[in-house]
């Protein structure tokens, strides 16, 4: 069974198109507006061996907030659509990434109960023309949307470009690792009997 889904999201604020494949090879197209995310999500579909097609026409003469926030929405709603049932995956992901001076931790837990965790912060409040608090919006959104526990770890680093990438290639790694199916487990990865 291939595990893909297609989301479309259409707002008064942004009009989103996005194709997320849990198998596959790290391959991007990404069109979002917003360069910092663009190179982020590219990152993310590399680092996690997922394919991940983007196209976002959104409100960013006004800033890149709603455009980042839709775009952390569908993701999500493509990781819960594209995992289906869960049967046979390993559920837990766990990922530590270093770029550079920094070192980022990323923890998940594919539990159909979201929460987000987030412990960590951004030496500086813009990379380029990006706001950094935009990553936390982002994060909060997959979590919701794909319903999942995702705890966010920042142990150390000054360069917050290099922060948030270690932060995005640790959580496309714990995402490879959560998502992956073990042969061992047999139907829902849970006591209950479903997730």
């Amino acid at each position: 069974m291939e595990r893909i889904a297609t989301i479309n999201r259409k707002t008064n604020e942004t009009d989103i198109q996005l194709s997320f494949a849990i198998d596959g090879e790290g391959a991007s197209e990404l069109n979002t507006g917003v360069p910092f995310l663009t190179h982020m999500l590219d990152a993310f579909a590399k680092h996690g061996q997922f394919n991940l097609t983007v196209n976002a026409v959104g409100d960013i003469e006004i800033d890149a907030h709603h455009t980042t926030e839709d775009i952390g929405i569908c993701l999500g709603q493509a990781l819960k659509e594209a995992l289906g049932d869960k049967r046979g995956i390993k559920r837990y992901g766990n990922a530590f990434v270093p770029m550079d001076e920094a070192l980022a931790q990323v923890v998940v837990d594919l539990s159909n109960r979201p929460h987000l965790e987030f412990r960590g912060e951004f030496p500086a409040q813009r990379v380029g023309t990006f706001d950094t608090e935009l990553v936390h919006e982002f994060l909060w959104k997959l979590a919701i949307e794909a319903r999942m526990n995702l705890h966010v770890i920042v142990h150390y680093g000054h360069n917050t470009h290099h922060i948030i990438e270690a932060v995005f290639k640790a959580l496309a790694r714990a995402l490879d690792e959560a998502t992956t199916i073990d042969p061992r487990v047999k139907g829902i990865p849970s006591s209950k009997g479903m997730l």
